[in-house]
């Protein structure tokens, strides 16, 4: 994949690596990037949409960002295509989610794989209740996203399920998978919604609570917001 790195621009790489937070102590220490933006990588996801299991994994351990996610675009291909086998691709993810490690790599390969799977072979989707408890953050991330591939048949009982797992998180991309989550199932459910949020608005964190209310109308929005640890 040689025109990957043709294809670098030393200022959208200066961009990237502040975007992605990845000075010292930051969630994204230490990636490191071309500056490829995301329609160039799905260009070349399809064009090598064709390689093993194997070169993808070759991929995905490379420390440059846009070839993971590229990696991760070609996995979901193979996983929708059902080549080598849905359940050998699920197995690989979860095997790999050390190389799954920025918001974005989670977010284009977590609910189109897993969250896929466990909704057509797995509904009780223990997985994501074990991921949901893990010290790494990316997991955690992965549990919470997979949630979508439910929302969006309309199953939102893992959605509030895990909301309450991580509801007391400390970390902010937990706090806006959360609500970015239960602003999805909110517009399946609205009452659901607001059940949950007369429950917990209270103690979420204000992220989360304005990433789930972000659809409501602005007195509603100001009734919750109100509501932030009145107890």
């Amino acid at each position: 994949m040689s025109e990957t790195y043709e294809l670098a621009n030393p200022e959208k790489q200066k961009v990237f690596i502040r975007f992605f937070k990845t000075g010292v102590g930051q969630y994204g220490e230490g990636d490191q990037f071309l500056g490829l933006t995301v329609p160039q990588q799905r260009i070349l996801a399809k064009k090598y949409q064709h390689l093993s299991l194997n070169d993808v994994e070759t991929l995905l351990k490379n420390p440059i960002h846009e070839l993971r996610l590229i990696a991760l675009i070609i996995l979901t291909h193979h996983f929708q295509k059902k080549v080598g086998g849905q359940k050998n691709i699920v197995d690989f993810y979860l095997d790999h989610t050390k190389w799954i490690n920025n918001w974005d790599l989670v977010d284009v390969s977590a609910y189109k794989i897993l969250g896929e799977y466990l909704h057509a072979h797995d509904t009780g989707a223990s997985v994501l209740y074990r991921l949901a408890l893990s010290t790494h953050l990316w997991e955690r991330r992965i549990a919470m996203v997979s949630t979508f591939a439910f929302i969006r048949d309309n199953q939102l009982t893992h959605t509030f399920a895990l909301s309450k797992v991580l509801l007391h998180d400390t970390h902010d991309l937990i706090h806006k998978a959360v609500g970015w989550m239960l602003r999805e199932a909110g517009k399946r459910d609205q009452k659901q919604l607001k059940q949950f949020l007369n429950t917990y608005a209270a103690v979420m964190s204000r992220t989360t609570l304005r990433y789930a209310i972000e659809k409501f109308p602005e007195s509603v929005r100001k009734h919750y917001l109100s509501l932030r640890f009145k107890l």
